[in-house]
């Protein structure tokens, strides 16, 4: 996926040179590849065949591939940051460096290992000798198009729903048991629980490994409770680029998207590190340097603490530890690439192009929330904060409630495909605009004779506000000052001001909801003879 994200802009405009890909089936890892192949539109032959073409040079994001025999050069571009994590090694029972190539490949002078910093030279050279001469400092070319991406920073959040004042957590997880997918599989879930709905986003950025590994469906299932509460799953070969220049906050591990993170200037919480970050690196040096995140503690306050505290140069020296020189990493690596296959580099600059936004919006409807509401009263002035959390994400056994201003409630779109959750709603609600007043009362009479639990239902209305029609037979009508309220928000004020005893008929009510709404919503009681 790396040479994918990479090749492209070396190369691009220059007919003297024939691109193919060779796809190995044998991998461990290659489910999925030669599907993303394709769909790209690139020519692909099977691994097998690589001999028969006699290529002039051979670019891999992965060391351990068997390269046919010869004296073509073999550039190998690392797939993360550096040489940092102990992996699997497939030809024997031991563990080996990540990013090292096999020995023949070193002794034949053909293997070149790309480092994005002097110190990982003196590593290799140090944990294997025979890669010393190897290496070609080139940089990091997915670092340098992250931090050409950060002034489109708001356009990605806009892409991923992240809007009026909503935070994005970024949730990044290498693979292997020590991962924070490894250690913490509910930790998806446990976040959507507890970080109010209106406040934040979710994101995750899983390793193509355990993706290919498990298959994106089974990846669903396991998660589907966050899937299902909004959590944004990213892609792994694009989308994930801009939905890290886009977060507020990496909640990650010791893999190289949480390295990334920091070295953007992000605020970074480890929920998981493993003992197989490889000591002296950049990465380990996060790990002291990084907080840790509690999984099972005040997971809102944790993060709201980090975000509060940080300042953007924290990670600064652990990031010149693993970036040398940022910026010239697509010019040093055409340079290399062209030296390799003995040809004259273009005169042109090579082309910086802009991170794009997301190839396409993965936001998941969320159509059930357990809604939280606390209503006061100061002297006949009425506030009700509002906080809702996908109930897809809640456990179950959690009841309505109501103690000193305090209640908590389930309300449901009328779309919802859990019918048991429907059936248990006290609120129901229709998004869609209904165009009139009469039409609203008329769906809003039929909802609750079909589902006799609801005590309020509410419907949108064209032109903004909605209306809500109480089990009792009144017809409140909910006006909000802002245009982004919805009809969700209003009905949660409308069914606090019920159950704390508020004035339903001229009231205006100050509704807070986190950062995206603090704004006015007006009440007004509509007797059926006074609809038009």
């Amino acid at each position: 996926m790396r040479v994918l994200e990479t090749l492209p802009d070396l190369l691009r405009g220059d007919s003297r040179v024939a691109v193919v890909f060779a796809y190995d089936p044998t991998s461990a890892f290659s489910d999925g590849v030669l599907d993303l192949l394709h769909d790209a539109g690139c020519r692909v032959m099977p691994w097998s065949q690589l001999a028969d073409v006699e290529p002039d040079l051979i670019v891999s994001a992965s060391e351990n591939v068997d390269v046919p025999a010869g004296d073509c050069p073999v550039l190998v571009l690392p797939h993360g940051v550096g040489f940092q994590k102990l992996v699997p090694d497939s030809r024997s029972s031991r563990s080996r460096l990540s990013g090292l190539v096999p020995d023949a490949l070193l002794e034949a002078g053909r293997a070149w290992l790309a480092v994005s910093h002097p110190d990982q030279a003196d590593q290799l050279a140090a944990a294997h000798p025979k890669t010393a001469g190897r290496t070609l400092l080139v940089g990091d070319p997915c670092f340098d198009q992250l931090r050409r991406g950060l002034p489109r920073r708001e356009e990605h959040r806009r892409a991923l729903g992240v809007t009026g004042g909503r935070r994005l957590a970024v949730l990044s997880s290498t693979w292997g048991p020590t991962s924070l997918l490894g250690r913490e599989p509910d930790l998806p879930r446990r976040l959507l629980a507890e970080l109010p709905y209106d406040e934040y986003r979710v994101a995750a950025v899983i390793h193509p490994n355990v993706r290919s590994a498990h298959g994106d469906w089974d990846i669903r299932r396991a998660l589907a409770p966050a899937v299902d509460a909004g959590l944004l799953l990213m892609s792994p070969v694009h989308d994930w680029r801009p939905a890290l220049t886009a977060a507020d906050v990496v909640i990650g591990d010791h893999g190289s998207v949480t390295l990334y993170g920091a070295a953007l200037g992000k605020p970074v919480l480890l929920a998981a590190f493993g003992h197989d970050a490889v000591p002296r690196t950049a990465a380990a040096a996060l790990g002291g340097a990084a907080p840790r995140l509690d999984p099972h503690g005040d997971l809102l306050g944790q993060i709201e603490e980090a975000v509060r505290t940080h300042v953007p140069d924290r990670y600064a020296d652990i990031a010149r530890r693993a970036f040398a020189e940022p910026g010239q990493s697509v010019a040093r690596l055409r340079t290399a690439v062209y030296e390799l296959l003995n040809l004259p580099e273009p005169r042109s600059a090579p082309p910086l192009p802009a991170l794009p936004a997301p190839s396409s919006s993965p936001v998941v409807g969320v159509t059930s929330w357990r809604v939280v509401t606390t209503a006061h009263d100061d002297a006949g002035q009425w506030s009700v904060t509002v906080r809702r959390h996908p109930s897809a994400a809640v456990e179950d056994g959690a009841a309505d409630e109501e103690r000193a201003g305090v209640c908590s409630h389930l309300a449901c779109d009328v779309e919802e495909p859990d019918q048991r959750l429907a059936e248990s709603a006290s609120v129901l609600v229709e998004r869609s605009p209904v165009r009139s007043a009469v039409a609203a009362l008329r769906w809003a009479d039929a909802t609750l004779a079909r589902f006799t639990g609801c005590l309020l239902a509410v419907a949108a209305l064209d032109g903004g506000g909605a209306l809500a029609r109480l089990r009792d037979g009144r017809t409140v009508e909910a006006t909000p000052t802002g245009p982004d309220t919805g009809p969700g928000l209003c009905a949660a004020v409308v069914y606090a001001c019920l159950r704390a005893g508020a004035p339903l008929d001229g009231t205006i009510v100050a509704l807070r909801a986190g950062a995206s709404h603090e704004e006015d919503v007006a009440l007004r009681l509509r007797p059926t003879g006074q609809l038009p």
